[in-house]
């Protein structure tokens, strides 16, 4: 049973469909509900297991935002009879699960942790997911897996779980620790992306090409510097170390200073445009190549091109800028309204276009013809197109 508060999710999966880009996933929903193992509802049954996988996004302090958690716990408590298993999978600031425990104990206190004064048991754990979009139905079966129980019961009863359908190594631990491993991966690859765009800038700031510039630098038998783009986006990446910062404020300096790092690349990228757009005459026309946070996916939360295509006609108000998404159909509500913002097929907005930016690397971008992009200002923030960049004006 799939639980969702979104009535027109759970219609889609009832038809056997899904409502976003994943590839293979349709196909395996599709016969999941034929073969009636798969429905969706707005109401939460009861199980002998639950897994909630519920938004943990963060308020305007940077701490988490455990609404979404609460709520859920609201909706399982009233189902509980004793010895169910209650798995938390949102990435979660440390004690998140605790805090879940908490909720559906604090609304059931005829159940219990440990058994004590006879009251049923129910097994809370914490099973952080660990998946990329794009490869979610190869990654949910092959990737290790970190398993953490309040206690070592509910830990045995969740790694059983899992081993119903991951291939990879089940790893053992506690509930804190375990949700701290999601944290610290996801911090990992944020101060070494922050590497990578302060290094993009510097460069730029010294006239090297730093496409080069890392290229060389990674023959270095044990140098590997990942490629610099616009920002970090995404549910993971671009929130989860503020959970560390907000555990440990004093002690997490580097990775808030990564995290500053990225957060402030996209208004680099947006005074590169406006400065390329000072050698247009007059209304100078902005085609912005791509809105998802990372490749060939139709996934915009916390997409730094969001930002950056917000920020262009209000720091540049005569321009206007034509977006090119090819995986979305409108524009989101963010960028709606706002005026001189444009949704346009990729061939269009370069062909009118003055100056071209890439924000995203999709394969449909690497596929353009070199020939579309003669005589225009090209930003290619992920390097796509450098071997192009002969043929153009290169920002």
């Amino acid at each position: 049973m799939g639980v969702d508060v979104n009535q027109t999710t759970v219609d889609y999966v009832n038809r056997g469909e899904v409502p976003f880009v994943e590839p293979d996933l349709g196909v395996h929903i599709a016969g999941a509900v034929s073969q009636g193992r798969l429905k969706a509802t707005i109401h939460t049954p009861h199980a002998e297991a639950y897994i909630v996988a519920v938004p943990t996004p963060f308020r305007d302090d940077r701490s988490a935002d455990l609404s979404y958690i609460e709520a859920a716990a609201r909706g399982i408590a009233p189902q509980l009879q004793g010895g169910e298993l209650v798995i938390l999978e949102s990435t979660s600031p440390p004690g998140a699960t605790r805090k879940m425990a908490e909720v559906i104990l604090g609304l059931r206190p005829d159940l219990s942790l440990d058994g004590a004064g006879g009251a049923p048991i129910v097994h809370f754990a914490h099973c952080p997911e660990r998946v990329l979009p794009g490869r979610v139905m190869i990654e949910l079966v092959t990737n290790d897996r970190i398993v953490g129980g309040l206690t070592s019961e509910a830990a045995a009863l969740a790694k059983s779980l899992y081993s119903v359908f991951c291939h990879g190594e089940i790893l053992v631990t506690d509930d804190i620790t375990a949700e701290m491993a999601k944290l610290v991966e996801n911090a990992y690859r944020d101060v070494n992306i922050a590497f990578a765009n302060e290094l993009s800038v510097i460069s730029d700031k010294l006239g090297i090409d730093v496409w080069e510039l890392i290229c060389l630098a990674n023959h270095h038998p044990r140098v590997n510097i990942l490629r610099p783009g616009p920002g970090v986006g995404g549910h993971c990446i671009a929130v989860d170390p503020w959970f560390i910062v907000a555990a440990a404020p004093n002690e997490s300096r580097l990775i808030r200073a990564a995290r500053e790092v990225n957060d402030a690349k996209p208004a680099w990228v947006v005074e590169k445009v406006r400065i390329a757009t000072e050698s247009v005459a007059s209304g100078p026309v902005i085609a912005a190549l791509g809105l998802a946070f990372k490749a060939n996916i139709d996934d915009l939360r916390e997409s730094p091109a969001l930002g950056i295509v917000s920020a262009l006609v209000h720091e540049i108000p005569e321009a206007s800028v034509l977006v090119s998404e090819p995986h979305i159909d409108a524009l989101p509500a963010a960028l709606r309204d706002v005026p001189n913002i444009q949704l346009r097929d990729t061939l269009t907005a370069i062909q009118r276009a003055d100056v071209v930016v890439v924000l995203v690397d999709h394969e449909e971008y690497k596929e353009i013809s070199p020939d579309l992009l003669v005589g225009k200002v090209l930003i290619d923030t992920r390097g796509i197109w450098r071997d192009q960049a002969a043929s153009t004006t290169e920002g």
